[in-house]
């Protein structure tokens, strides 16, 4: 039976790592996946049934996919095919599905599992589609970004999509209690060490089994391992980020809803969070200017002019002393009073100005900076509002044939709360002015 590893030309007497040499004999030994392999859960009604659909397995790295895929294959009785979408092209496929069509004229299943799927093209994505709708194959592709982004429509509505979660700690004490029963050892490592492999793996069963690997590697017993040691001889796993993909806008998410909730502490840690995972400070101080206009606005003006001051703080200073005037700015976004209703205006004004076209402005509010432009009332009747005892002349200022309308409703919060009634005042004298219309 083919997989990825015999792909890559080890061969079984070559020597295996120990997260392969652990890799589970049964699909009830896979950790941390409960509501895919559990009683009642889809892969296990599946196998019930007897019948394996097409699909798709969505998850971060090191949480089974792989695993998942070559125990379907075994407890189905399908030939395991491997390929991965890093290295393989049109060449490899063609192989791939000639050998299941052929399979399938003897009344053998394959079991297709490609590895990175999303790394395949559209054209290429295509390409699945003739053979999982005949059955010549029952797709199993592995991906770690969003298959709504990265998997085609087409190929997409034929798979089920199953999401594998990350490691939850008790998982990974299970993954390093069975890699010491194999090496017939405790790991030696001290007490507070041991916990710091679990937090340095930070969800991903494959990396903390080759960090445990290295720790038996580098002690003999009866010697342990200090936090110290440890930590200068393995490196702790890059934060789960792409800057490009889901986890950046599934982070930058997290962090304006946590400004919107008004909770500086989430708020800092998402803003932390994505520092870590190496993103550009600039985006985050583009994306702190806009949350103070859609979700503080007027209820505290100086919210955007704190952003607009961090964001230019940050240019001149640059990496990490510029950070901080980004963090000070996320403090304020969160702490400040709320109110959407300039962002609220804006779209309803935008709608307004789509629906109603090209009128023009009432002529008496147009500049007559000729004769002739006088002559058509250009500026005709036009009221000096600071000539006015109330400061206010009550004038209508939308297009003729236009009922006025209101966009801007504050919300009464903050600095929001005198703008609330400064506007109910000129209303009423706008009313009064106009006779009451």
């Amino acid at each position: 039976m083919s997989d990825l590893f015999a792909a890559s030309g080890l061969s079984e007497s070559a020597p295996r790592p120990l997260a392969d040499r652990l890799r589970p004999a049964r699909l009830a030994d896979v950790v941390g996946q409960d509501h895919l392999i559990g009683a009642d859960a889809p892969l296990s009604r599946m196998l019930e049934a007897g019948r394996l659909s097409s699909i798709i397995l969505w998850g971060p790295p090191g949480v089974g996919k792989t695993t998942i895929a070559r125990l379907l294959a075994a407890e189905t009785d399908l030939e395991f095919e491997a390929i991965s979408a890093i290295f393989s092209g049109v060449k490899d496929l063609r192989a791939v599905f000639d050998k299941a069509q052929a399979r399938r004229d003897m009344g053998k299943g394959t079991l297709l599992f490609v590895d990175e799927i999303h790394r395949f093209n559209r054209a290429q994505q295509d390409g699945f589609l003739p053979y999982v709708e005949s059955g010549a194959v029952t797709l199993v592709g592995a991906t770690t970004e969003n298959p709504s982004f990265e998997i085609n429509g087409a190929l997409l509505s034929r798979c089920a999509v199953l999401t594998l979660k990350r490691l939850e700690p008790q998982a990974m004490e299970t993954l390093l209690q069975r890699a010491e029963a194999l090496e017939g050892r405790p790991l030696p490592v001290v007490d507070r060490a041991r916990q710091a492999v679990i937090d340095m793996a930070d969800g991903d069963g494959r990396y903390l089994l080759n960090l445990a690997e290295q720790a038996f590697m580098m002690a003999s017993a009866p010697r342990l391992l200090s936090l110290e040691e440890l930590s200068a001889a393995v490196q702790k796993r890059a934060p789960a980020y792409d800057k490009d993909r889901e986890e950046h806008y599934n982070l930058i998410s997290a962090l304006h809803k946590s400004i919107r909730g008004s909770d500086p502490d989430a708020a800092l840690y998402w803003f932390a969070r994505m520092l870590e995972g190496g993103e550009d400070p600039l985006f985050l101080a583009r994306r702190l200017v806009r949350m103070a206009s859609e979700d503080i606005g007027l209820a505290d003006p100086t919210a955007l002019m704190i952003c607009g001051e961090a964001a230019r703080t940050y240019e001149r200073l640059g990496s990490p002393e510029g950070e901080l005037a980004l963090a000070h700015a996320v403090i304020h976004l969160a702490t400040a009073p709320k109110s959407n209703a300039a962002y609220v205006a804006y779209k309803a004004a935008r709608r307004a100005a789509a629906q109603t076209g090209s009128r023009m402005p009432p002529k008496h509010i147009l500049n007559a900076p000729t004769s002739m432009m006088k002559d058509q009332g250009y500026g005709d009747g036009y009221q000096y509002d600071h000539d006015t005892e109330e400061g206010v002349s009550g004038q209508n200022y939308f297009p003729d044939g236009m009922e006025s309308e209101r966009y801007y409703e504050p919300k009464g919060r903050g600095r929001e709360r005198p703008i609330a009634e400064r506007l109910k005042e000129i209303a009423a004298i706008r009313a009064r002015k106009q006779g009451g219309k």
